[in-house]
C-alpha cells in the first residue's frame, strides 16, 4: 500500500483510444499508460484493447496463451508499479478453443485467476461465432475485499452479479468495448449492479473509433449506493479516484436489504 489510511484505495481506469495498428505498438503505448498511473492501487484495462474488438479478423491471429507476451508484459508492470492491474482482456488461444478472457494480476506479478466472458455479443458482430463462451463464475481475492470479474455484455445479466455477491464479492471490476450508440444503458447497468449488490463497481470502456463504431468512453467507479464517484469523458484518458475500501460492509450492516431477499 502507499501513503494513505490502510483502508482507502486509489483506483485508475486506463481508457484507452482504440486504433487499428500492431499489437505491439499497442502494447507499448499501454505500458506507457500505465507508467502514468504509478501510485495507483488497483488499475483496470478496457475489453479487446490489444486489437479493439471489432477486428474480428485479427482474433485468431492475436490469440495467445496466458503464458504469452501480452500477459507477461503485464505482470511485469504490476511488479514494477507494485499495483494489482486487472488486464481488460484478450483473445485466449485456450484448449478447446479461443476465449475473450480476462486476468486480475497482483503487485508482485502474480495471477491471481482469470475470467473467459460468459455472455458473447451476437448483435451485429461475430464474437459469438470465433469465441467460445466461459462457464464460471469468478471471484478473487484482493487486499481491499473480494473482486467479481466480468466482461461488457455481461452488465446486461444481473444474475451473474448476484451470484459473485453470493460468492463473497465486496467489489465488481468490468472491463468494456461498449458502444456509443447504447451509452444510456452503459450508465444504468453500472449504476444499477452497484446498488442492488451494495458494492462498488470500478470500470473501464474504450474509447476511440472503429469505422462507423464509436466506443462509449464514460468509464465509471459506483459505490455501494448507486452513486457515481468517479466519470471518465468520450476520450482516452486515465481517470482515478481515492475510495474507501471499507464502505461496502458498512453500507450492508446499516442497511442489510441482501438479507431480505425472498427469491433465492
Amino acid at each position: 500500500m502507499k501513503d494513505r489510511a490502510a483502508a482507502v484505495m486509489r483506483v485508475s481506469s486506463i481508457q484507452l483510444a482504440i486504433e487499428e495498428r500492431p499489437k505491439e505498438e499497442t502494447l507499448q503505448h499501454v505500458l506507457a499508460l500505465l507508467e502514468r498511473a504509478r501510485g495507483s492501487d488497483l488499475i483496470l484495462l478496457p475489453e479487446h484493447w490489444p486489437c479493439g474488438f471489432l477486428s474480428f479478423a485479427r482474433y485468431e491471429s492475436d490469440s495467445e496463451t496466458l503464458d504469452g507476451p501480452t500477459v507477461q508484459a503485464i505482470r511485469e508492470k504490476a511488479r514494477d508499479l507494485g499495483a494489482f492491474v486487472f488486464l481488460g482482456s484478450l483473445v485466449e488461444r485456450g484448449e478447446t478453443g479461443l476465449f475473450n478472457t480476462s486476468v486480475l494480476v497482483d503487485a508482485r506479478g502474480g495471477i491471481v485467476g482469470r475470467y473467459r466472458k460468459m455472455h458473447l455479443f451476437g448483435h451485429e458482430g461475430q464474437e459469438r461465432l470465433l469465441l467460445r463462451p466461459g462457464e464460471d463464475v469468478v471471484v478473487l481475492p484482493t487486499p481491499w475485499g473480494r473482486a467479481g470479474l466480468s466482461i461488457c455484455y455481461d452488465l446486461r445479466f444481473p444474475e451473474l452479479y448476484r451470484k459473485m455477491t453470493e460468492r463473497g464479492a465486496d467489489l465488481f471490476l468490468v472491463a468494456s468495448a461498449w458502444p456509443a450508440v447504447r451509452l444510456e444503458s452503459w450508465i444504468l447497468f453500472n449504476r444499477a449492479r452497484a446498488n442492488e449488490n451494495l458494492a462498488y463497481l470500478f470500470s473501464c470502456n474504450c474509447a476511440g473509433s472503429q469505422g462507423d463504431y464509436r466506443y462509449g468512453g464514460h468509464s465509471l467507479f459506483v459505490d455501494p449506493l448507486g452513486k457515481v464517484i468517479a466519470e471518465a469523458g468520450d476520450d482516452e484518458c486515465i481517470l482515478s479516484a481515492d475510495v474507501d475500501a471499507d464502505l461496502p460492509a458498512r453500507v450492508r450492516k446499516s442497511f442489510p436489504a441482501l438479507g431480505d431477499r425472498v427469491i433465492q
